[in-house]
């Protein structure tokens, strides 16, 4: 969807205007302010003020609350990434988050939104295909807003009407208290089985509503309702007695086949024809372009850029490798942590840490830095740019030093400050893309995200950035969605295969049977499948997983290698794994490469979860203005 903004393109100019006296101007009408009437019998028009109402969506990592753009920060939180940027420490250091964290409450959007429905109804020029079709999209932005208000706030004002002031100081009409948390869940679902048949199967612009996106919607949100009904009864105090916090567990298998229901009619080709991306042959690759490519049959509905239209983004001029980077300045803020990189399991569907020792505790050692990596599932690589991984056609360049036979480690504080090493002189004894410790824009933990990393020359610059899409609903999650819908249902059957479809396109051959499926396979499915998506944290939310997995304790080797594929398995601090060139001239691994598990010195906090944090902060300024909203609990 073009950015335009209906005031840029309609707002009102100064205007000399020659009256015979003053109050003549009041009377003589606006030359360049076009009235809704006006604006609302052409088709083009309307088009227009629409655009402007998609580019406000609001979604995890479309604003990142720092730099207003397709942001790296929030992807570098909740320890699966470390933050390279010497400003952005403290998502690492401190020990908690604060309450009013991911909180949102725009109602002049959705008042806008509200107009513009109101407004498209009562149009009389318009087509009735026309009419029915804008109607129909303000009615899917309006409830996918709504969605990102309740799994951030819980139950809302809902509001569905434009709602004005007569002036006459009583605002108690404005005044409207917090609706149930599944009043909000069910005013979405039913708006998209509402607007489903609205919409057109055959729009090729995955930038606009379609049945697909709508159906995408409503199974993520009835899946959230559903799964907040089952867990919710984990955490008993995250509630509030007129149900704006918390759903009755008596709603969870509703809301279940609802979430199973909408999956399902997108699975079988009545919302539209989607399907996985399988395009290249390195299973990897082809992971890693389904997101490049805009053209792909997994978008269902997306954030569109253009470099041509103006509106591109700098999440590759923020995340690109160092020493490949378009203007060899600032890079590499996004670091994979370890942490994630061993929840990629090997190709037998087992779990294990990644083989730094042997039994007895000796380094073992590896002719290639990719070869640790062998054997496990294609979407590590796809996700993950490896030491010694391939972007624009060249490697990164990726060690922390040089050890010696004698167990002595050379390194330096960058790779521009060479160091004596015996036998070899003064040479270069870490890489240019890192990993050291405090050098900030290089990598710290070893990887770089590749996920969304565009190889277009010129995505990295600054003065032009990427023109990559923002996929907010794709066919995988989809088919994840009814995966834990028919889990829930009892159907494991069901759920196995959906769950084998999204593994085989990674190259996980070995079906996982009935016997396989358990709540800790769902979680560890979505959590590689959908990482830096922005579903982490709304994942854990819901299962009521994140006062667990981010406990606040500090963690050490130990806890990261154990109890992989665990749903519960703490997750408060990022590691790294940090290559060393080993010197031992006549050694049969002189040259070779060995690892060492690393937890960067900046990593001074541990997350920590606390139950006032599953609903964000109200504000004290929305408290003051309407005495009927009521606060969140635990705050």
């Amino acid at each position: 969807m073009k950015k335009i903004s209906f005031i840029t393109i309609y707002a009102a100019l100064l205007i000399t205007v020659s009256c015979k006296k003053d109050s003549d101007f009041l009377d003589v009408p606006p030359k360049q302010v076009i009235t809704a009437e006006v604006a609302f019998s052409d088709p083009n028009l309307v088009l227009s003020i629409l655009g402007d109402l998609y580019n406000r969506q609001r979604d995890f990592s479309s604003l990142d609350g720092f730099t207003n753009e397709p942001g790296w920060r929030t992807f570098a939180d909740f320890s699966e990434a470390f933050p390279s940027e010497n400003g952005s420490y403290f998502l690492v250091q401190r020990t908690g988050w604060g309450y009013n964290e991911w909180a949102i409450w725009d109602y002049t959007y959705i008042r806008e939104l509200n107009l513009f429905i109101q407004r498209a109804t009562a149009a009389t020029e318009l087509t009735d295909a026309d009419k029915n079709r804008f109607i129909a999209e303000g009615r899917f932005l309006r409830a996918n807003y709504y969605f990102e208000l309740v799994k951030r706030m819980g139950g809302v004002p809902l509001i569905t009407e434009p709602l004005d002031y007569d002036f006459s100081g009583n605002v108690s009409v404005l005044q409207v208290p917090r609706a149930k948390e599944s009043d909000i869940y069910d005013f979405i679902i039913s708006e998209a089985e509402a607007i489903k048949g609205l919409l057109s199967v055959g729009l090729t612009d995955k930038s606009r509503a379609t049945p697909g996106a709508v159906l995408a919607m409503e199974a993520r949100a009835a899946l959230y309702a559903g799964s907040i009904a089952k867990y919710g009864v984990t955490t008993p105090q995250v509630a509030l007695s007129g149900g704006e916090v918390g759903i009755p567990s008596s709603m969870a298998n509703g809301y279940y086949t609802k979430a199973l229901a909408a999956a399902q009619a997108i699975i079988t080709g009545t919302a539209g024809s989607y399907s996985l991306y399988r395009q290249l042959p390195d299973l990897s690759d082809n992971f890693a372009n389904l997101f490049l490519d805009k053209n792909s049959s997994e978008s269902i509905f997306v954030e569109d850029f253009k470099a041509n239209g103006g509106k591109t983004h700098g999440f590759t001029t923020n995340d690109q490798p160092y020493s490949i980077s378009d203007e060899g300045l600032d890079a590499g803020r996004l670091n994979p942590s370890l942490n994630l990189v061993e929840a990629f399991e090997k190709l037998d569907n087992t779990y294990a840490p990644l083989a730094t020792n042997d039994a007895a505790g000796n380094p073992i050692f590896y002719t290639d830095q990719l070869d640790i990596f062998a054997g496990r599932d294609a979407r590590l690589a796809g996700t993950v740019l490896l030491p010694n991984g391939l972007f624009k056609g060249k490697r990164t360049e990726v060690f922390a030093g040089y050890q010696l036979g004698n167990g002595t480690i050379i390194t330096s504080g960058d790779a521009t400050l060479p160091q004596d090493v015996p036998g070899l002189g003064r040479v270069q004894v870490v890489g240019k893309d890192g990993p050291v410790n405090g050098a900030e824009f290089r990598t710290q933990t070893g990887f770089y995200i590749r996920k969304y990393l565009d190889p277009t020359v010129g995505s990295g610059r600054r003065g032009r950035g990427s023109d990559i899409n923002f996929i907010r609903y794709r066919y995988a999650e989809v088919l994840l969605n009814a995966a834990e819908a028919a889990f829930e249902l009892g159907q494991p059957a069901v759920a196995a295969g959906y769950l084998n479809q999204v593994r085989s396109r990674a190259g996980l051959t070995v079906p996982l049977t009935v016997g396989d499926i358990t709540f800790d396979r769902i979680v560890h499915e979505r959590r590689v499948e959908l990482v830096f998506e922005g579903h982490t944290l709304f994942d854990m939310k819901r299962w009521r997983l994140a006062t667990v997995v981010w406990d606040g304790n500090q963690m050490t080797v130990a806890d990261l290698v154990s109890n992989i594929g665990n749903a519960r398995k703490r997750n408060t601090q990022p590691f790294g794994l940090w290559p060393y060139k080993y010197y031992n001239p006549g050694n049969i691994n002189n040259g070779k490469w060995l690892f060492k598990e690393v937890k960067p010195s900046p990593v001074t906090g541990a997350n920590r979860f606390q139950l006032g944090n599953y609903y964000s902060q109200i504000s004290d300024d929305i408290l003051s203005a309407n005495p009927k909203i009521v606060r969140q609990p635990n705050q």
